[in-house]
């Protein structure tokens, strides 16, 4: 009897994180029918870029507000973990603070339709709002203090303040193909180097 509980043990935990990476692989998937279809694109071609059935999608978002806020999570944790992630991996804390900044601007061009959408249940946007601020600015300050402990940018600058302002660069970008908001940012993020 023990042998076959702890190979129910093995299983249990094993099934939770195969069902964990299939509810990631949609929520990935999703994010980039929403960028190529916008979010009112069919649930079918969702289920079909993420190799699942429909009933499969239905299951973990009964509704499209349920499967709209889980991308637009999904897609905050992502940019809060590529941050310690990067610090960790990259040449120094300023090529760290860069590429984040970069993975940000990604996040924010391609989360202008589910924010759109978000916003006419007003109470709802305001949290994901106060979610989206909790998760990425600590992670911004965390780079922004590794990058200055370095002596290679400027000290005078908050997460916020850079946050805020990489983000009005990138309003209207996904819209204007004359516009290069990625140019626009890298020339902000350039203006925090020390000289």
């Amino acid at each position: 009897m023990k042998d076959s509980e702890e190979g129910t043990g093995r299983a249990a935990p094993s099934r939770r994180k195969d069902a964990q990476r299939n509810k990631e692989a949609l929520l990935d998937a999703a994010a980039a029918v929403f960028v190529a279809s916008g979010v009112e694109a069919p649930v079918r071609d969702i289920a079909a870029r993420a190799g699942v059935g429909l009933g499969t999608i239905y299951r973990h978002f009964p509704t499209r507000a349920d499967l709209i806020i889980a991308v637009y999570r999904h897609q905050v944790d992502a940019c809060a973990e590529a941050g310690p992630a990067l610090l960790e991996t990259s040449a120094s804390p300023c090529a760290a603070l860069g590429e984040w900044i970069n993975r940000f601007v990604d996040f924010l061009v391609t989360k202008h339709g589910l924010a759109a959408v978000l916003q006419s249940d007003n109470a709802g946007f305001e949290t994901l709002h106060a979610y989206f601020l909790d998760r990425l600015v600590p992670v911004c300050t965390d780079l922004l203090d590794a990058a200055a402990a370095a002596g290679e940018i400027r000290s005078d600058l908050t997460a916020y303040e850079l946050m805020r302002g990489v983000g009005n660069l990138c309003v209207g970008a996904e819209s204007d193909p004359r516009y290069d908001a990625r140019r626009l940012v890298e020339l902000l993020v350039a203006g925090l180097r020390r000289l």
